[in-house]
């Protein structure tokens, strides 16, 4: 009889580390919106530190840092299937790591998602708030949501950098395979030949012995 596979347990600890991330960056995110939009004239700059960094509140209907303006529904629906994805493959998640990495790529998500379902013009074409810019890096306008969105992407690709997988384990790398399998194979001819140095040496019958019961000189050995 067959028996199924053991399914590993769900971590409670990186799922909860998750969900947290994802709540402080949604409220931070909706909220700093919020007081944009009740305090900062549309379309005017404000200078916080010169022209390094201002605040300039507009309204885009398309993707992350302005782009696409025109497929505000495409990018609805990609946003929900990232967040589907995530809480999909949150429980297969163990490492910490991947758990505040993933709840701050959810919590972005879902950030600039409510938007456009419950932003002006209407549902799923909602424009989502912007309100950063810093031209001396980058044109485009962005908020809190696009920010970690950012910072997730960059910390992911350095966790499959590192060999850091979902469930907290190291890959190894090509160099620690090989010596691995070296150490593998060692340990196998080991095992092959512990068993023949066990066995007992039994002593091969001398053929110049006579098999009548009488020594080598020809006495009776009775």
């Amino acid at each position: 009889m067959v028996r199924p596979a053991p399914t590993a347990k769900v971590s409670v600890r990186a799922i909860a580390a998750l969900a947290f991330a994802a709540v402080v960056v949604v409220a931070l995110d909706q909220g700093v919106k919020a007081l944009v939009v009740a305090n900062l004239p549309y379309g005017q700059a404000v200078p916080v530190l010169g022209d390094a960094l201002q605040l300039l509140y507009v309204r885009n209907p398309g993707a992350a840092f302005s782009f696409a303006v025109n497929m505000t529904w495409v990018f609805s629906i990609v946003s929900t299937a990232v967040v589907v994805a995530i809480i999909v493959f949150a429980r297969r998640i163990r490492s910490m790591w991947w758990a505040i990495v993933l709840g701050m790529l959810l919590g972005g998500a879902l950030g600039n998602l409510l938007d456009r379902l419950f932003r002006e013009p209407g549902f799923g074409r909602g424009h989502v708030v912007d309100f950063i810019s810093t031209p001396w890096m980058m044109p485009a306008i962005y908020n809190i949501a696009d920010s970690f969105i950012c910072v997730s992407m960059v910390v992911f690709v350095l966790l499959v950098i590192l060999g850091v997988n979902l469930d907290g384990t190291r890959a190894l790398s090509a160099k620690q395979q090989r010596a691995a399998d070296a150490a593998a194979r060692s340990d196998a001819a080991d095992g092959a030949e512990a068993p023949r140095a066990s066995r007992p040496v039994v002593a091969e019958p001398d053929p110049r012995a006579p098999r009548d019961g009488r020594d080598v000189l020809g006495h009776d050995a009775t």
